[in-house]
């Protein structure tokens, strides 16, 4: 009963005006944890206010075993167990890393949204008779006794639970943040998986009804191919600079694009286990047999992920309503040459950064996981059902308390 009543009290608590949140966010890029501090105010247009973001690399061993337990090889349980829990770890680093830049104390602080770190993610389209399924590691728990602060986490089960895809998250944030009265908006999302929302103009922000989807491959493979190129010393095709010493290949590039993924209509969506590992190693063995050289297969890729968003608008956004604006958000918009390719592929379309539009495109995805813990905090519905599919709007994550202080 008293931890009830601390629940409570922790709930009644965002009752008034502003507060002050930390939003965590892991990618499939297996980078590190990205991490923004944020002040959420209903009474204010847009309602969020960015106070600090920072990234936060994840140690190489650590890095390692993500990949290795990501890789889609076996795992024993104590392994996940123990990646769970220094996950958690790494997370707490994080946010107080984020809130000692941006000089606030902790005690400030209403609560932490957590996304975790994605290990599987099976949602009902893809599992067939199987059962529909996600996993998000990253203990909260952990996360909450190294803080002080309240948690919420694991967003995703509940929307699979009542028949969604569990994805994407973040069209609710881009509502909130992105909503135009003039302009039919697209927020693209270009990080490991590329993701799209669709915001027509609308004078109530409020009342648009969002279309959202993993649009296919982002920088995922992109990033792998590096690695490999570079013998590991480079994590990315910083600048594109990979990609731009390549020539682009029309055939392999035609048959990427038969991938039946992209045919498929939304709601859907996508990730390491549909363009993961597994399929760079049979798209690097089709280029060896085609004998096109490494960067020639970067530029390749990096078309297929151009090519693959704009196919996306094309086939299932057109349709809906007039485009004004592609804004682009995470790793791919800081490549100039898959956003000129994007150019090229959409020239109706002004394809701009969300720094553009007074967004730090980077922060995003962590801004939105704070904001979906807001939503559980005050009962309301984190999912979309017209983005993922659900039979009904669901409150989403789970909340952990923090352990009382010490009596002396």
């Amino acid at each position: 009963m008293e931890e009830l009543t601390r629940m409570t009290k922790v709930k009644l608590a965002l009752a008034g005006r502003a507060h002050l949140a930390v939003g965590l966010m892991s990618g499939t890029s297996h980078d590190g944890v990205s991490a923004a501090c944020i002040e959420i105010d209903r009474q204010r247009r847009p309602p969020v206010k960015l106070i600090a973001f920072d990234s936060y690399p994840y140690p190489k061993p650590l890095r390692m075993r993500l990949l290795e337990a990501s890789s889609g090889r076996p795992v024993g349980a104590l392994e996940l167990s123990a990646l769970n829990f220094e996950l958690g770890t790494a997370f707490a680093r994080a946010a107080t890393g984020v809130l000692k830049k941006a000089r606030i104390d902790p005690a400030r602080v209403s609560f932490i949204g957590s996304h975790g770190h994605t290990f599987a993610h099976l949602p009902p389209r893809r599992a067939g008779r199987g059962t529909a399924s996600t996993l998000q590691l990253g203990e909260s728990a952990v996360i909450a006794a190294a803080t002080g602060i309240p948690v919420v986490a694991d967003f995703r089960p509940m929307d699979i639970a009542v028949g969604g895809e569990g994805a994407p998250l973040a069209p609710l944030a881009h509502r909130w943040l992105f909503g135009d009265v003039r302009m039919g908006r697209i927020v693209q999302n270009i990080g490991g998986i590329a993701n799209a929302t669709y915001l027509p103009a609308a004078r109530r922000v409020e009342s648009v009804r969002p279309i959202a989807f993993d649009t296919g491959p982002g920088v995922m493979m992109i990033d792998a191919l590096a690695a490999r190129l570079s013998g590991g010393r480079m994590r990315m095709d910083r600048d594109g600079r990979l990609a731009a010493a390549g020539i682009v290949n029309p055939q392999l590039l035609a048959e990427l694009m038969r991938n039946p993924y992209l045919r498929r209509k939304p709601p859907k969506s996508t990730g390491r286990e549909d363009f993961g590992a597994a399929y760079l190693e049979r798209i690097s063995a089709r280029a060896e047999a085609m004998k096109i050289d490494s960067r020639s297969l970067i530029a390749t890729l990096t078309a297929f992920t151009a090519h693959s968003i704009a196919d996306a608008c094309r086939r299932f956004i057109g349709p809906l309503g007039r485009i004004d604006q592609l804004i682009v958000t995470g790793g791919g918009a800081r490549n100039p040459v898959l956003m000129e390719m994007l150019r090229r592929e959409l020239p109706a379309i002004q394809v701009m950064t969300a720094e553009q539009v007074g967004v730090d495109g980077d922060a995003l995805e962590s801004v939105a996981f704070a904001i979906l813990g807001y939503q559980m905090l005050i009962g309301g519905a984190g999912n979309l059902p017209s983005v993922t599919g659900a039979r009904a709007p669901a409150i989403l994550g789970k909340l952990t308390l923090p352990p009382r202080p010490a009596r002396g």
